[in-house]
């Protein structure tokens, strides 16, 4: 297997990651903030509060998302499996 063989597999890779990581992590990101924002306005210290609308939050975002994401992680696997013969040959 050449360099740019495994190059070009690591970036492919890393783009799934990204694009199936990147919403879930943006809304729970998104979603603290706001949270952590409330808690010092209202001045209140609860550590715990933060977590359900996390878990909420990323519910909502597979259940919007999974299908696409799904899509995604199906298809680099069917891309990398279809390449898997000519890795064998190199």
């Amino acid at each position: 297997m050449s360099q740019t063989t495994v190059l070009y597999l690591a970036k492919e890779a890393f783009g799934a990651v990204i694009l199936v990581g990147g919403p879930i992590l943006g809304a729970s990101l998104l979603v603290g903030l706001l949270v952590s924002i409330f808690q010092s306005m209202t001045q209140i210290q609860e550590q715990t509060l933060s977590f359900i609308p996390k878990v909420i939050a990323v519910v909502v975002i597979l259940l919007l998302l999974g299908p696409w994401m799904l899509s995604v992680i199906t298809g680099f696997t069917t891309n990398l499996l279809n390449q898997l013969v000519s890795f064998g040959t190199m």
